[in-house]
């Protein structure tokens, strides 16, 4: 047993608290339950109690054994003075208060329901599984997973805005020069994602601004700086790239990354990165205030619409800068742009509307609730399971549950986890 259940089990009283008795007989009566502290100090604060007919006011500490007091050194900190009640689990060891007298202690084990013990320990138990509650999880309240779901998502959303709001503190604010680090990153997806976001800051982004009027300047900056015209390639489109990233380079004082950072092996051609590097040049060539769009836009189709781009002739052509191949637009799908929107602009849309204090929940919602459910092996584990995802929003939030709640054992903290211990 973890102390942590036993803060669960004050807080949310699940014992007989009609007859609760210290372990000297007195009667206990609570009034208020106190403030939980998660910070240092005692567990609970300004705890209202009534012990033997009298009202207390104070602080309440909470150990697996009585003797843990002295184990924790509380007795030497000042922090302490203030306890009106020491709650165990297990009575081993008498705790004196500084004025010699036994503080009042409530021995829970004696007033917990086995069902309640029972329900905790099919959680916790040492049995290896997939999810603690994966036996049970099929049983809970669809009203309440709903409204859990709903708050794990925009947990979610938070954890994404730490990174969103470090990338701009470094860059000034400036929206469209994350917005490009954050869809460069994107662009690249699992395998060369942080290849494609360490070429995104290689470089200032007010070097992307003077030359984005320009395709083919655009085109030898981000190849260039990916290190794709570092060789001999007998190509007329290859040479005017190259040339035109030498004076970049010498003008601009720019360092290349290493071509060997991108991976093509066992990839599909539509996700080569010298392609998704061309689509990144395509929407940056089309759209020269893409951040500003990007906020006038709500809905989902018009999203489809805004990256809607083709890369140019030479790569209708190609898949790699060496070798021509069967002739093919090479548009953004939908469900890559789907990605883009649950990954990159979501997130900062929510970062954008919370610095001005109008983040717009319902919408955000709504736009992922349009957005199919994404398919991966958490996804498919939780439908085997009985827990059908029907769009990007419950996606997004059960891969926040399993994540940072499962994986990290935190049923206490989950609103899933309460419902199994109490009912």
């Amino acid at each position: 047993m973890k102390e942590e259940f036993l803060h669960f089990l004050w807080k949310y009283k699940l014992f007989s608290a009609t007859y609760l008795k210290s372990i000297k007989g007195e009667p206990v009566e609570i009034v208020n339950s106190g403030v939980y502290n998660t910070n240092t100090g005692p567990d609970f604060l300004n705890a209202q109690l009534k012990i033997d007919g009298q009202l207390w006011i104070g602080n309440v500490e909470i150990h697996l054994k009585s003797s843990d007091w002295y184990a924790h050194h509380h007795e030497k900190d000042t922090n302490y003075d203030a306890i009106i009640l020491h709650v165990v689990w297990c009575y081993d060891a008498d705790v004196f208060m500084k004025n010699n007298l036994p503080l009042p202690t409530l021995e829970l084990e004696k007033f917990v329901q086995k069902e309640v013990l029972v329900n905790y320990q099919k959680l916790f138990s040492k049995e290896q599984c997939w999810i603690p509650c994966e036996k049970q999880i099929a049983e809970v309240d669809s009203f309440l997973l709903n409204n859990w779901l709903e708050r794990l998502y925009f947990e979610r959303l938070e954890n994404k805005a730490v990174f969103i709001k470090e990338l701009l503190a470094k860059s000034n604010n400036d929206y469209e020069a994350v917005l490009f680090k954050l869809l460069a990153k994107n662009f690249g997806l699992k395998v060369n994602g942080e290849a494609f976001f360490d070429m995104s800051n290689s470089f200032d982004f007010s070097v992307l601004r003077k030359v984005r009027f320009q395709e083919e300047q655009l085109s030898a900056l981000l190849f260039g700086q990916s290190g794709f015209l570092e060789g001999e390639v007998e190509d007329g489109y290859y040479t005017q790239l190259q040339n035109e990233y030498k004076y970049l380079q010498h003008k601009y004082q720019l360092q290349p990354l290493t071509k060997n950072r991108f991976q093509f092996f066992r990839m599909r051609p539509n996700n080569f990165p010298t392609i998704r590097i061309a689509q990144l040049v395509a929407l940056y060539f089309r759209h020269q205030h893409l951040f500003s769009q990007i906020v006038e836009v709500s809905r989902l189709q018009d999203f489809y619409m805004l990256f809607s781009v083709e890369v140019n002739d030479f790569w209708k052509i190609h898949y790699t800068l060496e070798t021509t191949s069967k002739k093919s637009p090479k548009r953004l799908t939908k469900s890559f742009i789907d990605l883009l929107v649950i990954n990159t602009i979501i997130p900062l849309k929510f970062v954008y509307e919370q610095e001005r204090r109008a983040v717009n929940e319902e919408q955000l919602l709504q736009l992922m609730q349009q957005l199919k459910p994404e398919k991966n092996s958490v996804i498919s584990k939780f439908s085997e399971l009985k827990i059908e995802a029907k769009n990007a929003f419950e996606t997004q939030a059960l891969l926040e549950l399993k994540n940072n709640y499962c994986a990290k054992q935190k049923c206490l903290q989950c609103a899933i986890g309460n419902y199994l211990i109490k009912f």
